[in-house]
């Protein structure tokens, strides 16, 4: 494996890690890359690369957030009352409440129950339409134009709610019906270049969620999404990897992952100052850039 090659998967491993959290769409910014760069791997291979990269990402989310995704604790640990209000005395109920009781947080159960929730609205409109959005979406003018529109989207949006009190402080009170809109707007993320967070965090912040909030349960959502996302990918691909194929993929998501940590990091800080007028301003201008080199190029 030539040098050449090592920098050019090195440079799409950090364009990812940056890119997956910040909204300014990751899967657009890795195709864009992808064909700037042109790392020479087949075209199959980088559509699933594009994909199972952000595994990489993914993984930083669970070493960043452990403490407040993991469900379970030991018993030394359990409260001093239930967390049931009517608790059970026989049967399989009371056997669950006092499992529950003695080694689980239940707040953080109902937490995932309702990323679970989040997720319906991928599975049922978006997976349909993956293979025809890989065909015809994948492609430099429609991801300039996604960019572009979300980028006036955060603009108008970030000004509107400028004189609003969020509903929404703290993710336990998230209702089932927030859960399940936020999952809506996610779906809107099947097309290159809207971007999946900017998409959720728009979605979030709309309803009525403190934009900490949402990017927090953005970052969440990401797990399950993306790890499915993932294997669907992989299972496309068939598994059949090459040592070269291989170690580019492992190398792509180790950087994606150390980056990742620092672009978490960076963006729940920022976003505690500032608004998301920024991120806007940057996919009007990427879009714009991008639109003149592809007519440019055609024409």
């Amino acid at each position: 494996m030539n040098l050449i090659l090592w920098l050019k998967v090195l440079a799409l491993g950090i364009v990812e890690g940056i890119t997956e959290w910040l909204p300014i769409s990751s899967t657009g910014h890795l195709v864009l890359f992808g064909e700037l760069l042109n790392p020479g791997m087949s075209e199959a291979f980088m559509e699933m690369f594009n994909v199972v990269i952000q595994l990489g990402a993914i993984l930083a989310v669970v070493v960043l957030y452990f403490s407040k995704l993991w469900p379970f604790h030991s018993a030394k640990k359990a409260r001093g009352k239930s967390w049931f209000a009517n608790p059970q005395t026989e049967g399989f109920g009371a056997a669950f409440q006092r499992f529950a009781d003695k080694y689980c947080h239940m707040d953080k159960i109902v937490m995932w129950l309702k990323i679970c929730v989040s997720t319906f609205p991928a599975i049922i409109i978006g997976l349909p339409l993956d293979d025809w959005v890989e065909e015809h979406m994948h492609k430099a003018i429609p991801i300039a134009l996604m960019l572009i529109l979300y980028g006036i989207f955060f603009l108008v949006i970030e000004s509107y709610n400028k004189s609003r009190e969020p509903r929404v402080r703290k993710i336990r009170q998230l209702t089932w019906r927030d859960a399940l809109l936020i999952g809506v707007f996610q779906v809107l993320a099947i097309i290159p270049g809207t971007s999946r967070s900017g998409a959720t965090i728009i979605g979030g912040i709309l309803i009525g969620l403190d934009r900490t909030v949402a990017a927090e349960y953005t970052f969440y959502l990401a797990i399950p999404t993306m790890v499915g996302a993932s294997l669907l990918k992989l299972v496309k691909f068939g598994f059949g990897f090459s040592g070269v194929e291989l170690a580019v993929l492992l190398f792509g998501m180790l950087v994606a992952f150390g980056v990742s940590i620092l672009a978490i990091k960076f963006l729940m800080s920022y976003i505690k100052r500032h608004d998301f007028k920024v991120f806007g301003v940057y996919r009007i201008i990427l879009g714009a850039l991008v639109l003149i080199f592809a007519f440019t190029h055609i024409l």
